[in-house]
């Protein structure tokens, strides 16, 4: 059974940054496409981004191009998300979640994931 635990949530500054770490135990993640989604308060969960297993990323919000990259370390049993800029409305819970998949340079449409961690807070406000 993959487990999933986020950290590096905390409040920030609009205008910082902060890189959100999502560790895997018990099974090893490079044979698993990775993604980050997030769920602010009142709001239905969206995807931020994802990470093929060949390290190739995918947007699933156009409101984090250029500021958001997400980045894997197998060697580490870790998916990371650098969050630069930030702004209020980044204001959220953090998922990360995990798929199975055969095939190296793949990520889900939609949330078709099979495992999920149990979130970190991330604030932005001055």
């Amino acid at each position: 059974q993959l487990q999933l635990v986020e950290s590096g949530g905390g409040l920030v500054q609009p205008g910082g940054s902060l890189r959100l770490s999502c560790a895997a135990s018990a099974l090893s993640l490079n044979r698993y496409a990775i993604g980050w989604f997030r769920q602010a308060p009142g709001k239905e969960r969206e995807g931020v981004s994802c990470i093929t297993r060949s390290g190739e990323s995918l947007n699933y919000a156009d409101s984090v191009k250029g500021r958001f990259t997400i980045s894997r370390d197998n060697a580490k049993n870790t998916v990371y998300l650098q969050m630069n800029s930030l702004k209020p409305e980044d204001t959220a819970v953090y998922y990360c979640a995990a798929v199975f998949t055969p095939l190296t340079t793949w990520c889900p449409q939609s949330q078709s994931y099979n495992y999920w961690g149990q979130g970190t807070q991330v604030t932005v406000s001055s």
